[in-house]
This record gives C-alpha cells, sequence and structure tokens, in this order.
C-alpha cells in the first residue's frame, strides 16, 4: 500500500476535495512543485492553472485553480483558492470567449480601459483551456 497524506482543497465557496492523496502537483510562483508524504513542511502562492492529485485508491484527479496557497504541514497539505472547479466541470466554449474577450479588450483599449482586470481574465481562461487540454492528452484525445 502507497503511502498518502491528507489533502484539503479548498474555494471561496466550498471544499472541493478532502481525502488522502499520493501525490499533489501544482504551478507554485517558483515553478512547478510535486508533493509527496514526508515533504518539508513549505508555504508557496500558486499561479492560476491545473493542479492534480492521485488519490489513495490511484485515481488521478485534474482541477482548476484561479491562483491561491498551497501550505504543507507534516501530515496535511491545504490549497486555498478564490476559485477551484473540478476539470470536468470548466466550461470549454465559455473559456474560449472570455479569452477571445480579454485579447480584443487588450487590442482595443479605451479611455475606460483597465488592463490588469483584462490580463487577469486572460491568464484565467488561458489557464482554464490548459487545464482540458492536459486531460485531454492524459486520456489521449
Amino acid at each position: 500500500m502507497a503511502m498518502t497524506i491528507h489533502c484539503d482543497i479548498v474555494s471561496a465557496e466550498e471544499e472541493i476535495y478532502s481525502g488522502r492523496v499520493e501525490i499533489l502537483v501544482a504551478t507554485g510562483s517558483m515553478g512547478d512543485l510535486g508533493i509527496t508524504p514526508g515533504h518539508a513542511p513549505l508555504l508557496t502562492s500558486l499561479k492560476p492553472g491545473p493542479i492534480r492529485i492521485t488519490t489513495q485508491e490511484g485515481d488521478e484527479q485534474v482541477y482548476y485553480l484561479s491562483g491561491g496557497y498551497l501550505e504543507v504541514q507534516p501530515g496535511v497539505i491545504t490549497v486555498l483558492s478564490d476559485t477551484a472547479i473540478r476539470a470536468d466541470d470548466i466550461n470549454e466554449a465559455a473559456a474560449i470567449e472570455a479569452q477571445k474577450e480579454a485579447e480584443h479588450a487588450i487590442a482595443n483599449r479605451n479611455s475606460d480601459f483597465d488592463y490588469s482586470r483584462a490580463a487577469i481574465r486572460l491568464a484565467e481562461a488561458t489557464a482554464q483551456l490548459r487545464t482540458l487540454q492536459q486531460i485531454r492528452k492524459k486520456l489521449g484525445q
């Protein structure tokens, strides 16, 4: 039986996952992270994008995070994010439309233009699409 560690993935609205995992893979502010049982304590910010876990049963699950924080303590991993969505629940058409709107807003700036808001929308939509691409690649589609 593989070694596991308890993991909680929480969004502002709800708890997305709570259970034991063999590994968690996420994109931190300084690069990709792989967290397994026995990892040193850690606190890091997370970039928008996919987070992947392998459960105690060996199932791989992928979630989209809008960014957030990852904390590793002895015996527990905690992921906090404003938005966390199961990858299966991502609306691809809506993400593509949001990406196009953000790109259009950046290209056609007007006096009411808020660059930082448009850049955040673009980054989130792109990260959602990247999450969907990872799932398709894993499934061989």
